[in-house]
């Protein structure tokens, strides 16, 4: 056994001694050459703009060539002439090259990449691009914009991000051929020398990956010197970011004043479902008194604000919280963004409904919020109804102030809103809105559809037909406000009148939440979301209610002087169903 074992002994000295420990190379016959070589351009793709300063720049022609035997040939044109070619590869199969061509100028350009195997099969791809004009802002206080088209350049200022981890590019985009794709423990840096100002907006797309279950998004803050492992300092700057609600993401601003912090959380109304695998546009605004956060164009939080603290802010990172808001865990988000935009001023709703469809194509329309919404106005900066995309005729001079949710309407003297009436009566009738009391005048009206009473003496400027229709409105009541509904049925009128029960103090400066229902059989009035009056009814009857009167009783319910509302109103919203008392409260609720 002993002989044995030296014998061994020495042969495995040998293999060692000759192969250096590494197995002998041993020759595989490589088959036929069935097919041609597969060829792949990564950039420029089909679409691509380059914008920059430079008349004549360069561009990154970044491409992959593979066989199933060998690779013989690569030649790459620039549009007629070539300007590269290639016969010798370290791997024969699969090849990966980047090539610069530093002779770019205006106008529309061709790449053509052709492979050529051992065997002679060939194949061709090509890709269109464009080296256009320098960049000249879209809109109206726009300093940033990243468009993420294969590269992570800021269009305005022409400065490259500074990038961590490996992001990429989806082939896919709201505009343009492309947009970023997150990645683990990625993200983007920029200085923010320009970006900061007393008015900030932004805006940008994304389609959410819900995984990991919480991330930054945009952040642009201050050192936290006390955690530099996990820095949370939140007393400057911003911090825009998502977090799981019951399988939905949140999203939430955070706002530092230097002394504080702002919370713009819009609750349940800042979800979005991650798994419907849609682009989401959102956008927020910081003023020195208001941050505002929109989702598609709605506003989801308001709050007010005293203005950001920019002291230490010297970094914006895009799509994570690192390095400046980790110690909650909001790292790298790795979902898609695309056209990413930071303002010097503060967006109107309507500027970013604008921005929204002209990237998008598609027109802004409002989708129902509640089961059985037939009319929705938020009063941002307009009179506009949600559902039917129509104007409100405006009388007088009414108003905007800051509102329950964004803007409300602000009355004032002989000034009220009229919508017409199609489409919004049936035996089934909800309203919902709030209302911030202004007790001057001492009594208004607030929503009125009734007929046109032409039996009236004084006709046409002391009307008071009450045997149709109904009239919600307002009257003193020893100092308070008693709010009171009366509803026609054909043939007379009913009162709905909670008296004390229905009172509110105009003094508080609160906003009160109201709502009256009106069905076949009853008729209720909610304020705060509890029931104030009830009581039975045979039906409305709607004969020659062809318009609604908004935040006034004139013209049809003006005789007792139930004229002009110069409250504010705010989430006016009408159903063609009778609300119950929970569905009430929610809404009252998703408003909070």
């Amino acid at each position: 056994m002993k002989t044995i074992k030296y014998i061994l002994v020495g042969a495995l000295a040998i293999v060692f001694g000759c192969n250096g420990g590494i197995d002998p190379i041993t020759p595989v016959e490589p088959g036929a050459d069935e097919t041609a070589p597969v060829v792949t351009i990564d950039f420029p793709v089909a679409g691509t703009k380059i914008e920059l300063p430079e008349e004549v720049s360069s561009v990154n022609i970044q491409f992959e060539v593979s066989d199933d035997i060998e690779v013989g040939t690569i030649e790459v044109m620039y549009d007629d002439t070539e300007i590269g070619s290639f016969n010798s590869f370290i791997d024969y199969r699969r090849t990966i090259k980047l090539l610069v061509y530093d002779n770019v100028t205006y106008g529309n350009h061709t790449v053509t990449v052709t492979a050529t195997d051992l065997d002679g099969k060939s194949t061709t791809a090509s890709v269109d691009f464009e080296k256009a004009p320098p960049y000249i802002p879209k809109y109206d206080g726009e300093i940033f914009y990243l468009p993420f088209d294969g590269e992570y350049m800021d269009m305005i200022s022409f400065k490259t991000a500074n990038v961590v981890g490996t992001p990429g590019f989806a082939n896919e985009s709201v505009v343009g051929p492309k947009s970023y794709q997150g990645a683990t423990d990625s993200y983007l840096t920029f200085p923010t020398e320009g970006l900061q100002n007393q008015e900030f907006s932004a805006i940008f797309w994304m389609k959410v990956n819900a995984v990991p279950d919480r991330a930054g998004i945009l952040v642009m803050g201050p050192v936290d010197e006390e955690n530099p492992d996990a820095m949370n300092n939140r007393t400057g700057g911003f911090r825009f970011f998502r977090e799981n609600a019951g399988g939905k993401q949140r999203f939430k601003l955070n706002v530092g004043t230097g002394d504080g912090e702002t919370w713009i959380d819009g609750g349940s109304a800042a979800d979005v479902d991650p798994t419907i695998d849609e682009w989401v546009h959102f956008a927020f605004t910081i003023s020195p008194t208001k941050a505002v956060v929109y989702i598609d164009g709605q506003v989801v939080k308001e709050g007010d604000f005293a203005g950001i603290d920019w002291t230490g802010c010297d970094l914006l990172s895009i799509m994570s919280g690192v390095p400046r808001f980790e110690g909650w865990d909001h790292t790298s988000d790795l979902s898609l963004m695309d056209e990413l935009r930071i303002f010097n001023k503060t967006l109107t709703q309507e500027e970013i409904q604008n921005i929204i469809t002209e990237e998008s194509g598609k027109d802004f329309t409002y989708t129902p919020k509640y089961d059985g919404e037939i009319l929705y106005m938020p009063f941002e900066d307009s009179y506009l109804e949600y559902v039917s995309q129509a104007d409100a005729t405006t009388v007088g001079t009414p108003g905007f102030e800051a509102g329950k949710v964004g803007q409300a309407y602000k009355g004032s003297a002989d000034s009220y809103l009229t919508f017409p009436t199609d489409g919004l009566l049936g035996t089934k009738f909800s309203a919902s809105f709030w209302l911030k009391i202004n007790a001057t005048p001492d009594r208004a009206g607030i929503l009125i559809a009734g007929p046109e009473d032409t039996d009236n003496p004084e006709y046409p400027d002391m009307q008071n037909d009450r045997t149709s229709g109904f009239r919600f409105f307002r009257e003193n009541a020893g100092g308070n406000q008693r709010f009171k509904l009366n509803a026609g049925n054909g043939t007379t009128d009913v009162w709905f009148d909670g008296g004390e029960t229905a009172n509110v103090d105009p003094t508080t400066g609160n906003w009160v939440h109201f709502a009256f229902t009106i069905s076949d059989t009853e008729s209720v009035v909610y304020i705060d979301g509890e029931v104030v009056a009830q009581g039975d009814f045979s039906g409305v009857d709607w004969t020659g209610c062809d318009i609604l009167s908004i935040m006034s009783g004139v013209p049809r319910f003006s005789e007792w002087g139930h004229l002009s509302d110069e409250s504010l109103m705010d989430e006016l919203r009408l159903f063609n169903k009778a609300l119950t008392q929970e569905e009430v409260q929610t809404i009252m609720g998703d408003d909070n």
